[in-house]
């Protein structure tokens, strides 16, 4: 039997998956599936693994034990170089405090993407531009990370995201560091962006408010997923 035919049906997925800092085990069997096109919210305390879980389905970290799928390849076999490309071209990120480039101003941020796959400068400044107006960011295309609120500057994170069109959406926390009303703002926008380019979203929370943007919930406990929660629309 072939790894493809003994995968799930789920787009992405952690199977057994472990992982070990030291002496400190971060993931001790987490098991979770992803279909495509749906918006997940891990929940869980602080140390409870939810951030390496999603580091694990990203190719960010690689398990001790275990596996992970994406379209049915098996990412944490993959040399870092195939993992790295896998990230630049089909996954966005968004984590808690942007991580803006603060060299370059913010359009140049959201071309960033673009630019690394590729595109020819002036298509992927206007590309990236685009979003500005569609985000709520009209006429701060110049400024840099250091001229932006940080409701601003999560926004123009987000537009970096989304702005290759990726398949998957890995957000770490995204609202962590933003007043409850920037944050509702910013989930509004991730959410609505999503749905309209049929991305996928993994998104890490340790709050209800922001879970409750997505279609399930899983918590994450130990380093265990042990329980799914529907979230009814």
């Amino acid at each position: 039997m072939s790894e493809r035919s003994e995968r799930s049906d789920g787009m992405i997925e952690a199977r057994d998956v472990r992982l070990t800092f030291g002496s400190t085990p971060a993931l001790r069997g987490a098991n979770l599936s992803v279909a495509r096109g749906e918006i997940v919210a891990v929940m869980g305390p602080s140390g409870s693994g939810k951030s390496t879980l999603l580091h694990c389905l990203a190719g960010i970290l690689v398990p001790d034990e275990g596996e992970v799928w994406f379209d049915g390849q098996r990412v944490d076999t993959m040399n870092e170089e195939r993992r790295s490309m896998l990230r630049r071209d089909r996954f966005g990120f968004v984590f808690q405090f942007g991580q803006l480039v603060p060299e370059l101003t913010a359009v140049e941020n959201v071309a960033l993407p673009l630019l690394l796959a590729g595109a020819r400068r002036p298509k992927a400044v206007a590309e990236a531009g685009a979003w500005f107006e569609r985000l709520g960011l009209g006429g701060l295309e110049g400024r840099r990370s250091g001229e932006l609120s940080g409701g601003q500057a999560q926004r123009v994170a987000l537009a970096r995201a989304l702005v290759a069109k990726p398949e998957v959406i890995y957000a770490d926390e995204p609202t962590g560091a933003l007043d409850t009303l920037t944050g509702e703002q910013v989930m509004d926008l991730l959410v609505t962006a999503a749905r309209a380019q049929g991305t996928t979203v993994v998104l890490v929370t340790h709050e209800a408010r922001v879970a409750a943007y997505a279609d399930r919930q899983v918590i994450v406990t130990d380093g265990r997923v042990d329980a799914l929660v529907e979230v009814l629309s």
